[in-house]
């Protein structure tokens, strides 16, 4: 008689590392389309500081996960991640402004980076695909509240609110933190590794193709509140609720799918949705929320197929690697998206921005083709 013998894939460590997901999560979208409403023509520049720092430190992470530990470079990332932004309370200056999103940027780097990692040693890894699809439900429900909830509170009781109740969540995580593992022997040989992976197609093809989609949510987190300025006061909350609440749903189902039929197959519906979400972006008030619910669903699928087809190419100890590479395709799109709409918004206007952004996602279509899904590429 066949037993069941699947590994358990809620462990007392995984729990304790979903509370400073969702804390990080907190962190970065409660103030995510709250500072540029702030910054006002300084909108793009505010996000486009933020990611440009993620991206910058993302790539250092790994060194500092393998000198300081799993424990001590989370602590930091929290802190860097929502003690700073208290300060825009007192100073609003565009150089304000850019000073605390290159330190929350710096936090998020290390949150992201150390704590991937760390989740994937904590999966089993024939149940990655699901496990990460836990992770991003618990990043999806906190992200969806908290990036419409960061707008409705700040239009309603002022922006002091919201960066109050950023620090409080981030830091009310270091509890967690020394009931986390220490280990660095994985970190230290993703170090080693970061440069190297970004020479293997098998690695950067599935980060290109998310970067892809990022570009779009890099202007749907900066411009929709702007574009929906005019529109009824319901239609950015609605919007900003739709997007994480699709993708949410979309990382668990894409999760349970690539588990049982491979997450390569994912990779061009999950692209083609997107794309036609942010088209629909460029409508009235009911195609915006509903561009913004196929930009989500498309989004959370890519989210989940392209980190799980990164790990399943790696061997144990290149997960720092995967981790730097894939957030830093992540921030890098968002960061493009945000930079190059705030060029194109001026003289084209929000619809036709919308509509660009969906076409320039497109030629990914090419790298998914191309793709082999090798089973593991081993960092040279």
């Amino acid at each position: 008689m066949h037993i069941d013998t699947a590994p358990r894939l809620v462990t007392p460590p995984l729990l304790l590392r979903l509370v400073s997901v969702a804390a990080s999560s907190i962190g970065f979208y409660l103030p995510l389309s709250v500072v540029p409403l702030l910054a006002g023509p300084a909108a793009g520049l505010a996000t486009v500081s933020l990611l440009a720092a993620t991206v910058l430190v993302e790539l250092v992470t790994p060194q500092l996960v393998a000198r300081a530990g799993y424990r001590w470079a989370l602590a930091a990332g929290l802190v860097l991640l929502g003690l700073p932004t208290v300060a825009l309370s007192f100073d609003a200056s565009p150089a304000a402004i850019v000073a605390v999103s290159v330190l929350r940027g710096a936090g998020f780097a290390v949150c992201t980076v150390a704590g991937g990692a760390l989740t994937a040693t904590l999966i089993p890894a024939g149940r990655r695909g699901e496990g990460l699809a836990l992770v991003g439900l618990t990043t999806g429900v906190t992200s969806l509240l908290a990036l419409p909830a960061g707008v409705w509170a700040a239009t309603r009781w002022g922006y002091t609110p919201v960066f109050a109740a950023t620090a409080v969540c981030t830091l009310l995580a270091l509890l967690t933190i020394p009931g986390l593992p220490r280990r660095t022997a994985a970190a230290a040989e993703g170090n080693r590794g970061v440069l190297a992976g970004l020479r293997i197609p098998a690695l950067t093809r599935p980060a290109a193709i998310f970067a892809a989609s990022t570009t779009a949510i890099g202007v749907l987190v900066t411009y929709l509140p702007l574009a929906a300025a005019d529109l009824p006061a319901w239609v950015a909350p609605a919007a900003l609720l739709a997007q994480p609440a699709a993708a949410t749903a979309a990382r668990w189902f894409a999760g349970r799918h690539g588990d049982r039929h491979g997450p390569s197959r994912l990779l061009t519906p999950g692209l083609l949705l997107a794309a036609l979400g942010t088209a629909g972006l460029a409508g009235g008030p009911v195609p915006m929320v509903a561009g913004a619910l196929l930009l989500g669903a498309g989004f959370g699928v890519l989210q989940n197929a392209t980190l799980t087809l990164m790990y399943n190419r790696v061997p144990a100890g290149g997960e720092s690697t995967v981790s730097a590479i894939w957030n830093s395709a992540y921030d890098l799109g968002m960061a493009a998206g945000a930079l190059v709409a705030g060029l194109i918004v001026a003289s084209a206007g929000y619809p036709a921005t919308f509509l660009l952004t969906a076409a320039a996602m497109l030629p990914a279509l090419a790298l998914i083709r191309r793709d082999r899904r090798p089973e593991h590429m081993t960092p040279q």
